[in-house]
């Protein structure tokens, strides 16, 4: 598609690309795009039409919260800005096992892959309940 466009955005690549086309089918092309952007630009008519008609409903609240003594913050109970759909990746979670091994502490969350001293103290019989944070 990206080659579609580069011709028709290129006068000398359209040229050559409608070269061998006659004056008929020149046409016909012509008046299909010309169909094209009238239909375009209805549809972006009707865009901006329905895009007033919400700013002047957007006008009218606002003029009615303010005779009203109403505030953003009184609807929506302080949060006026929307919650972020990108938010981070929560809290962190408190770890749930403890081991000390050659002097440095590992900790677990019990969430996720196991981190493989405990996967060796799991694989040799051991119980991880002996390492819980209590």
């Amino acid at each position: 598609m990206s080659d579609f466009l580069q011709i028709l955005g290129n006068q000398r690549r359209l040229n050559a690309a409608t070269k061998e086309l006659s004056l008929q089918e020149l046409e016909e092309i012509k008046g299909k795009l010309e169909a094209i952007i009238e239909m375009r630009a209805g549809e972006e008519e009707e865009r901006q039409k329905e895009e007033a008609e919400r700013l002047a409903k957007i006008d009218e609240l606002r003029k009615a919260m303010a005779e009203a003594g109403i505030s953003a913050e009184d609807i929506l109970g302080g949060a006026t800005a929307a919650p972020s759909r990108r938010g981070g990746k929560g809290a962190k979670r408190a770890p749930k096992y403890r081991l000390e091994k050659d002097g440095e502490e590992i900790l677990w969350t019990g969430i996720g892959r196991m981190p493989k001293v405990f996967k060796e103290i799991v694989d040799n019989g051991g119980n991880l309940d002996n390492y819980l944070i209590k």
